[in-house]
């Protein structure tokens, strides 16, 4: 980027940075024709990145751009400053019918933002005391995105966020989020960052990487100015008038040629000595001209500029100065360019020129300062922006050493962030309270008369939210601790009980075992006339059917088998939720819903539509009567998913279809949008659809999902990729290795469809025996019987790999050479037979999973061959039944193998011309492959028409003799792989001999290969 000319910050020419102003220029064209899209323009501190955005943006028309930036005061507790920002101005300049029109749902989710917007959504009025809080911010983020688009219109719009490297936590979360499902062109996305202040744990630092990798989103670097650029930019300063060269060396020495500090030494004298203090007294040196009060006036405004800007009145109030002293002063600060006017109020030419006027105030002047702007908040809050006020004050009171106010506008300031959602800045507004507590006598009184312990609770469940389950886990131990072991009075013991869930919860987060033995122990404390309960026991329900299915954590197996004997089942547990919570309490309405969910599951995992569909539908009536959508989300999912399971696809579809439909209408799409699509594309992968299930996989996972979701997604998306012949693609996202063991510390489920899609992609790359090895290995260590759902396809693949393995099939030869790989496959085969038997069949595609599960067994073991052919015509019935052609052609081909061992030659060739117009329709080229290798050495064109002509007059049968021949394959190998005797494959090789006019089948070898036939 050296040799670039530089933008005057102050000057009234624009010279220069005209490369990187027309990077801008056209990035914004293609983002308003082609796509959405970002640039990070990152730089050192002073380098002219601000001027650099100022200038690009008086490019664009009025109204086009929207600038917010992140805060200093990013760490204490002050969560989406640049957003909050951007939307107030969108909010004062387009007005609310934009917010209505991004939100019909209703904007109450945006009003965690912007108060002014009205009152919170019903139900999620933040705090602890959400039911679905991390869903519900997804709510907040998709209508976020969905503002960004009404607001780009057909002209599409800029958004500017300034000083990324300041950004909180939630900003940065939203940020990435935004990035990633931006699809529609109009919006572009600009965000500044100082390169120079990325320590080594600079959560930033961690960021850009994988900010860069996004498609769409690129880098952008502003470099210091060369000695010439110092010299172009010193004269223009100096209205024209170079400076000599020795000065013009000595000012580029001292300033390395930061514009920022060449602003403020073009006109100094040159030998001031070493550079001080980076940059620091380059900066303060122009200040020394000030007089008194102007100084002062300074001083006070870098205390109070903590948010970026400050406004003329507080700074008129702090100031407490005459009007005519504060406005004189004011005059010549803004006059020197040390402060900008800006708006109502005013701003720092930069800010490190803030942090070197506030760096220099001594003790006493910057307790008072502080002291005096926390007062300001308390006596004047009209003065600040509600979303400010209590991290200002926490900010200043805690400067300022006074300790007990600083603890109070602390909790104040964790309120605030619970509100917007901001789980990690609420979590560490509530860690310093809990740091000031004991230095604090009159702290509960000061937090609303909670107990320690009910703030470490609140703590704990604010890291749950924020996913730091190991935080929780030491936040929820460390309270513990302090409670008696059986609390005498109710509230004792429900804030004993809420520790409990939320370690339990913390607990499944981490993987590390004992969550159901904490959520039972919570229940067995918690009164059950207090609030809370009927929750309590909807989360058990939940989480109980969750791990009932789960064998990798034994301490909450052993605890499940203890619930079932004292009678506590999943079921039983939801149906006091239910009856409990029949009350017009929307928390617990929404815990009656959750627990209709889990007990309509609990019926149609059982094969009891009947009972479980009303189920399901009615907590999804209820969830969107009391617009709680995350719960609806989960029924929808939930109902789709076992509606494919019962070979209902269709239906499924439908169900999935109108709920994600629903909540893209309403602005929610984001509530379990990655699980639910999950759920489409697996039913349209069953359905054959292989194009559209990679479509959906595809889409997901352009955007930023959870990494348990992603699991599932890599997954469907490795199974279409396979069953296209994608090797490639479905090797890489299944990561597929040989002898791979088997992960054991994630949820059952993700592991089944981990190894289905790992052993698919095996068999479809031809590592049988690695397949079987795995597959031996995952019949050994898990409890695959426990969870039906994914078992019986995975049983299925492990029974196809040891026939394979065998040799069992391939040509009708029975159990192979009974080696060390046919023991093995015996053993397989054995194992997975043995976890089919102890499975309930409750619908059509287990049925199906079963019969063709039985004939690889009865390959395997050597039956007869009309044995054999019956139990695949019974298989190939069972698949009819279904939806899944895929599955079906699978089966008719193995059938139309065992029918030509059978010696039913026309059936054979019936199955194989079906079993390939259902693979080439589908796109699964592997299986169309196979079936039309098995149609040629058949005799039969694979689509039931005539062969195609063969060169030098051989027949469709001659040609197949002739390939095999061309491999150097002898008479009894012709025979045994087209399924004819060794005499009439003499036959056929003696006319291909005399048909090429050659001697020998060496010669006859040679000539076909040059025919095109080896």
């Amino acid at each position: 980027m050296s040799g670039m000319p530089l933008l005057v910050d102050n000057g009234p020419v624009f010279i220069g940075r005209e490369a990187e102003l027309g990077a801008l220029r056209d990035h914004a064209r293609r983002t308003r024709t082609t796509g959405p899209g970002m640039i990070l323009l990152g730089g050192d501190a002073g380098v002219g990145k601000s001027r650099l955005i100022s200038e690009f943006a008086a490019t664009l028309p009025p109204g086009a751009v929207y600038v917010g930036a992140c805060l200093q005061l990013g760490g204490d507790g002050l969560a989406y400053a640049p957003f909050t920002a951007i939307l107030r101005r969108l909010l004062r300049e387009r007005g609310p019918e934009l917010f209505a029109a991004a939100a019909p749902g209703g904007t109450g989710e945006l009003a965690r933002l912007l108060p002014e917007l009205g009152e919170l959504s019903a139900n999620r009025t933040g705090g602890r005391g959400a039911f679905h809080e991390p869903e519900n911010r997804g709510i907040l983020f998709e209508q976020v995105l969905r503002l960004l688009y009404h607001s780009a219109g057909d002209e599409g719009v800029t958004f500017v966020l300034e000083d990324l490297h300041w950004a909180d936590s939630a900003s940065r979360d939203l940020l990435v989020f935004l990035i990633r499902n931006l699809e529609l062109p109009g919006v572009q996305i600009i965000a500044t960052y100082r390169s120079d202040d990325l320590h080594r744990a600079h959560p930033l630092r961690r960021l850009l990487p994988e900010l860069e990798r996004v498609p769409g989103v690129e880098s952008l670097r502003l470099a210091p100015l060369t000695l010439a650029e110092t010299g172009e930019h010193a004269a223009a300063l100096r209205g024209g008038r170079p400076l000599p060269p020795h000065e013009l060396d000595e000012l580029y020495r001292r300033t390395e040629g930061v514009p920022l500090f060449v602003e403020s030494l073009a006109d100094a004298p040159a030998g001031h000595g070493d550079v001080p203090d980076r940059f620091r007294d380059l900066l303060l040196e122009p200040l020394q001209g000030f007089d008194d009060t102007a100084r002062s006036v300074l001083r006070t405004a870098s205390v109070g500029a903590v948010s970026g800007g400050i406004d003329h009145e507080v700074l008129r109030q702090a100031a407490g100065l005459p009007d005519g002293d504060l406005e004189a002063a004011l005059h010549a600060l803004v006059d020197a360019n040390v402060l900008k006017v800006d708006g109502e109020g005013y701003r720092f030419r930069h800010a490190l020129l803030r942090d070197a006027v506030h760096g220099e105030l001594l003790p006493g002047p910057h307790t008072r300062l502080h002291l005096r702007f926390a007062l300001l908040i308390d006596e004047r809050p009209d003065l600040f922006p509600y979303e400010r006020r209590a991290s200002e004050e926490a900010h200043h009171y805690m400067a300022a050493r006074e300790l007990p106010r600083a603890l109070q506008a602390a909790w104040w300031a964790a309120v605030r962030a619970g509100d917007t959602l901001a789980s990690s800045e609420e979590l560490d507004m509530l860690e310093r309270v809990l740091s000031l507590w004991d230095q604090v006598p009159d702290a509960r009184e000061r937090v609303q008369d909670h107990t320690w312990a009910e703030v470490v609770s609140r703590a704990a469940g604010a890291a749950v939210d924020a996913g730091r389950g190991r935080r929780a886990l030491e936040l929820a131990d460390e309270a513990l601790a302090t409670l008696p072991e059986d609390p005498a009075d109710d509230h004792t013991r429900a804030v004993k009980a809420t520790l409990l869930r939320r370690r339990g919860l913390a607990r499944s987060l981490t993987t590390c075992g004992g969550g159901i033995d904490d959520l039972v122990a919570a229940l067995d404390l918690h009164p059950p006339h207090m609030p809370g309960y009927a929750s309590l026991l909807s989360v058990l329900a939940r989480e109980s059917l969750r791990h009932r299915a789960d064998r990798l954590v034994p301490p909450d197996q052993e605890r499940l088998r203890d619930l079932r004997e004292t009678g506590h089942s999943a079921r039983e547990l939801a149906e006091k939720a239910i009856a409990l919570a029949e009350t017009t309490d929307p928390t617990d309405r929404c815990a009656a819903a959750d627990a209709r969910i889990t007990l309509g599951s609990l019926h149609i995992g059982e094969g009891d539509l009947e009972r479980g569909r009303p189920l399901i539908e009615e907590a999804m009536r209820i969830a969107a009567e009391v617009s709680e959508p995350s719960l609806e989300a989960r029924g929808a999912g939930n109902l789709g998913h076992f509606l494919r399971e019962l070979g209902r696809h269709e239906e499924g579809l439908r169900v999935l279809e109108e709920s994600l439909a629903r909540h893209e209408e309403m602005g929610w799409a984001s509530v379990h949008k990655t699980f639910n699509h999950q759920n489409r594309a697996e039913i349209h992968f069953e359905l054959g659809n292989l194009a559209e299930a990679r479509e959906i996989c595809e889409m997901i996972l352009r955007t930023r999902g959870p990494v348990k979701d992603r699991s599932y997604v890599d997954a469907v998306l490795a199974r279409s990729a396979a069953a296209t012949g994608d090797l490639e693609t479905a090797r890489r996202v299944s990561r597929w290795a040989p002898g791979e063991r088997v992960p054991g510390a994630q949820r059952m489920n993700i592991i089944q469809l981990d190894l289905l899609a790992k052993l698919e992609t095996g068999l479809a790359e031809g590592s049988v025996d690695a397949v079987l090895a795995l597959s031996e290995q995952a019949l050994e260590q898990l409890e695959l019987e426990a969870s039906r759902g994914y078992t019986w396809p995975l049983v299925d693949v492990m029974a196809e790999a040891a026939a394979r393995a065998a040799g069992a099939g391939t040509a009708g030869n029975g159990a192979g050479d009974g080696g060390a790989g046919g023991d093995r496959a015996r053993r397989v085969m054995a194992m997975a037979v043995k976890v089919m038997g102890a499975m309930a069949v409750t619908g059509t595609p287990q049925r199906a999973h079963r019969a063709r599960i039985l004939a690889y067994a009865a390959d395997l073991d050597g039956s007869g061959p009309a044995d054999r052919l019956g139990l695949w015509e019974k298989a190939v019935a069972a698949w009819e039944a279904t939806p899944m052609p895929l599955h079906l052609a699978s089966a008719r081909l193995r059938a139309a193998r065992a029918a030509v061992a059978a010696g039913e030659r026309d059936r054979a060739r019936e199955l194989v011309r079906a079993a390939y117009e259902a693979a080439d329709r589908h796109g699964a080229v592997p299986l169309a492959a196979s079936a039309a290798d098995l149609a040629r050495r058949l005799g039969v064109g694979p689509a039931g028409g005539a062969p195609a002509p063969a060169p030098a007059g051989l027949t469709a049968r001659e040609l197949e003799v002739a390939r095999l021949l061309a491999a150097g394959s002898t008479n009894a190998r012709i025979a045994e792989e087209l399924f004819i005797s060794a005499k009439t494959a003499s036959v056929h090789v003696s006319n291909i001999l005399a048909k090429l006019g050659v001697p020998n089948r060496a010669t006859a070898g040679a000539r076909l290969r040059e025919l095109g036939l080896g």
